[in-house]
């Protein structure tokens, strides 16, 4: 049988073991992770809208209504 310390020593070879299964795991995930071509999907902005000057209250609700043409039927409603 062993003995407290032959079983102390296996406990800690089995957490080191685990810890490195996780490590691995982790490094074999974000591997695959980051080898995919990833979309880049445009944002809507208003920076760079205005040339320069003073921006009118008119600029303003032309900007929203390029923003959130989508929504337009929605104000209908």
């Amino acid at each position: 049988m062993a003995t407290l310390t032959d079983q102390a020593t296996l406990l800690k070879r089995v957490g080191a073991l685990e810890r490195e299964l996780e490590r691995l795991k982790r490094d074999l995930l974000h591997g695959l992770v980051s080898s995919r071509p990833q979309a880049i999907a445009p944002r809507p902005s208003l920076f760079g809208s205005v040339r320069g000057g003073d921006v009118t209250e008119e600029m303003i609700e032309e900007a929203k209504e390029s923003l959130f043409r989508d929504l337009r039927d929605l104000q209908d409603a």
